[in-house]
């Protein structure tokens, strides 16, 4: 029997898969297996991959090809249709683990043996080294996941997305929690980590390094200024209609919108990197998204929030002059949400 899963897509990380590779062979068991999940990459990437898992490169790989690119959300779901183990945990291509990892974290999930735990990581910038926590001061105790959604005005566990900064049980998977939102490029993660936080049982946070994050990749789409940077409206368009469905919405809508309303802040601010045609669109579609959000916790949102960036999203917010009637009030039920999202962008 499998007793883990590792899925990991790759798409043009040539300079930084085969790392990869060799720490995933640090980390090899005899019951574990490496589902790689080729994203139509257009390098050497594809015969780096062929050399590791037909070429015996490393144990328990197994390979899987797109035939078109599809993004980080549709390989990661591919992965996952493959896996086979109890237990999953995600990587990216360009990443890497430290030596021994993935058994210690295997054997802390069996020990707590919670549905899923949370790690901290190390960020990788050149030659800089930069610890990150996952914003939880309980270690080590099983907790239930909804406790660490709040409070609003406060950093917590749905505000440290990064799917690979954990490890899950299979039941997870059975239950629908584990996969994401098909076809988005970025923030798909946002819609999981609180859909994981809203429905799972069970979790704890543990103090265990490992994973190293490379930052300011050339490829990433984080330094990539296209209209695929976009999808993070669609994404927290998915979290504010599945939150407003949530039986306690009136108690997470709060926490779900000043999130919403400092991810638009923080692009704004970094309009810069857009092409020109994206950055106008960038504005548009935040003025729509906030004008779509319940309009009384945009208030307290920006309330809490520094004057200048509060002052630049409420002139973005301003209705623009009307050619029909305007709709506002809460976030509509995920029928209606599916198709003001695929709108917004």
């Amino acid at each position: 029997m499998v007793k883990l899963s590792v899925i990991v897509p790759f798409y043009n990380v040539q300079e930084f898969a085969q790392d990869m590779l060799r720490s995933l062979a640090l980390n090899a068991r005899s019951d574990f297996e490496f589902v790689l999940v080729d994203d139509c990459s257009t390098d050497r990437t594809p015969e780096i991959l062929e050399h590791a898992a037909l070429g015996g490169g490393l144990p328990g790989a197994r390979l899987i090809r797109h035939r078109a690119n599809a993004g980080l959300a549709t390989a990661r779901n591919s992965g996952l249709d493959a896996a086979e183990g109890e237990y999953l945990a995600f990587l990216d291509g360009d990443d890497w683990l430290a030596p021994g990892y993935l058994p210690r974290l295997l054997a802390a999930i069996e020990r707590l043996g919670c549905d899923f735990v949370r790690t901290d990581h190390v960020q990788a910038t050149g030659r800089e080294r930069v610890v990150h926590r996952v914003p939880h001061g309980l270690r080590n105790v099983v907790l239930p996941p909804r406790a660490a959604i709040l409070p609003a005005d406060r950093a917590t566990c749905v505000d440290y997305p990064y799917a690979w900064a954990g490890m899950y049980h299979r039941r997870l998977k059975e239950a629908g929690l584990l996969h994401f939102t098909d076809g988005l490029r970025t923030a798909e993660d946002r819609p999981w980590i609180w859909r994981l936080h809203r429905e799972a049982d069970s979790f704890a946070v543990l103090g265990l390094l490992g994973v190293f994050y490379r930052r300011g990749v050339a490829t990433s789409l984080t330094q990539i200024g296209d209209v695929r940077q976009l999808d993070f409206i669609r994404a927290f368009d998915q979290v504010l209609a599945d939150t407003a469905a949530d039986p306690r919405a009136d108690e997470l809508l709060p926490k779900a919108v000043r999130t919403y309303c400092a991810i638009i802040s923080h692009h704004l601010a970094g309009q810069d990197r857009f092409q020109p045609h994206v950055a106008r669109r960038l504005r548009s579609s935040s003025a729509r998204a906030l004008r779509r959000m319940p309009q009384d916790l945009v208030d307290s949102a920006l309330d809490a929030m520094d004057l200048e960036r509060a002052a630049v999203l409420r002139r973005l917010r301003r209705p623009a002059p009307l050619r029909g009637p305007a709709v506002f009030g809460r976030v509509p039920r995920p029928g209606a949400a599916a198709r003001t999202a695929g709108a917004a962008v």
